[in-house]
């Protein structure tokens, strides 16, 4: 599937908007910008664009896509009521694709840019890990 140059500005733009806030974000003693740990705010810096702050497909960046975003909120109870956190974090990874939309590659791999490497120690598991469980935290009760 073929995503167009206005949508890929305008989630380019959101994703800028949503991961600097308008502000020049800071840089470690090594020049990278360090990355947040925390599930949460690795969700809403990363993926909220697209899938809303709740999780539901709503972000907004949503209408530019050719294929609606998932509603995250409903990944267990599409698996039988059992969160798929092995593949969930391998889709973000990178290392496996989901149908439609994942399958084109209009979700961003995260998994590289998560394992940036920070004060010579690779925290891109953590990352992984912890928005993951942020995702399992999301779902529909």
């Amino acid at each position: 599937m073929k995503i167009s140059s206005a949508a890929i500005l305008l989630i380019t733009a959101a994703a800028l908007q949503l991961v600097v806030g308008g502000q020049t974000p800071p840089r470690n003693s090594s020049g990278h910008i360090p990355l947040p740990l925390d599930g949460a705010q690795i969700f809403h810096e990363y993926c909220a664009t697209c899938h809303g702050t709740g999780g539901k497909g709503d972000g907004p960046a949503a209408p530019a896509l050719r294929h609606a975003p998932l509603d995250l909120t409903l990944l267990a109870h599409r698996n039988g009521g059992k969160f798929p956190r092995d593949r969930v974090k391998a889709i973000i990874a990178g290392q496996e694709q989901s149908a439609a939309a994942h399958g084109s590659r209009e979700m961003p791999v995260w998994g590289p840019v998560f394992h940036q490497v920070e004060r010579d120690m690779d925290l891109g598991e953590v990352r992984l890990d912890n928005v993951t469980h942020f995702v399992e935290s999301l779902q529909h009760k």
